[in-house]
């Protein structure tokens, strides 16, 4: 079999190493977890800038070989797809936060379940610890664990955690209950489940002066919707009448720019117009 096949004027390898070969700018990497840093490495040593997909790897290791090559080439630009940074909703709330109107935060809880995972019959990569390295957790809750480093600024350690293959006959886990601590006492809490028989997506932030809440997320199939910004104040209200339900404003949106905006950061980046990446 030809190692490069020409469709419609698009090339296309059965081997990374050949593409490797042509001359290119950057690398944008989708391939399994397995995989991925292997291809990273090879790409930022072929001296290229990377977009790769979440997450960087399997396990620690994989990634402490990536960052130690990344090391050894400040002039490229690596960057990893957490697009969730990148929806309407998360970026007015950082907005929000970065304006200093809620005061510091206090605590973050988030939910974020699937109805299922990809496939549970074990033939799906995702369910194959070899490939993937873990379950839902891996797959879907580190998007939660990336927004909570985002929003509060912050690095987080793990007081406590458990995961467990509770419903599907997978070598992964199917539910993973993690409380986190960052540096500044503050307290995170996640529950990421293949077992909530509907997508789900709940951020809820407490601050000094009010709280914002993170509710459904769109995606393409529009099953996480709608997306929506609660924002509240915090009250001192009179006992006597409606305590405990202070004003808020809800912002429902209905587009989802988020792969887009992200390729543009990297893009930028790249032309060294971006002070995220």
């Amino acid at each position: 079999l030809e190692e490069v096949s020409v469709v419609g004027g698009i090339s296309s390898y059965k081997n990374y190493k050949k593409l490797l070969e042509e001359e290119l700018d950057i690398l944008i990497v989708c391939l399994t977890n397995d995989i991925e840093p292997e291809v990273t490495i090879a790409a930022l040593n072929a001296g290229l800038h990377v977009f790769c997909e979440k997450p960087p790897g399997r396990n620690v290791s994989d990634i402490i070989q990536v960052i130690n090559v990344e090391k050894n080439n400040p002039n490229l630009k690596l960057m990893y797809g957490f697009n969730h940074r990148f929806h309407a909703s998360i970026i007015d709330a950082v907005n929000i936060i970065r304006n200093g109107s809620l005061g510091k935060v206090v605590n973050l809880r988030g939910i974020y379940g699937k109805s299922n995972m990809i496939s549970f019959n074990q033939t799906d990569w995702r369910t194959k610890r070899s490939e993937s390295g873990g379950g839902i957790l891996l797959d879907q809750g580190i998007h939660m664990l990336d927004l909570f480093r985002y929003f509060s600024n912050n690095e987080f350690k793990c007081l406590s955690s458990h995961l467990s293959t509770s419903f599907w006959d997978i070598e992964c886990e199917d539910n993973a209950f993690l409380t986190l601590k960052s540096s500044n006492d503050v307290i995170a809490t996640l529950h990421s489940s293949a077992t909530q028989w509907r997508h789900k997506f709940l951020l809820e932030m407490t601050f000094e002066e009010g709280y914002l809440n993170l509710d459904g997320i769109l995606s393409e199939t529009r099953s996480y919707a709608p997306e929506t910004l609660i924002v509240g104040q915090r009250e001192f209200e009179d006992v006597t009448f409606a305590m405990g339900k202070p004003k808020q404003s809800i912002t429902y949106y209905e587009y989802d720019k988020s792969w887009d905006f992200e390729l543009v950061e990297f893009i930028g980046a790249v032309r060294g117009n971006s002070s995220i990446v």
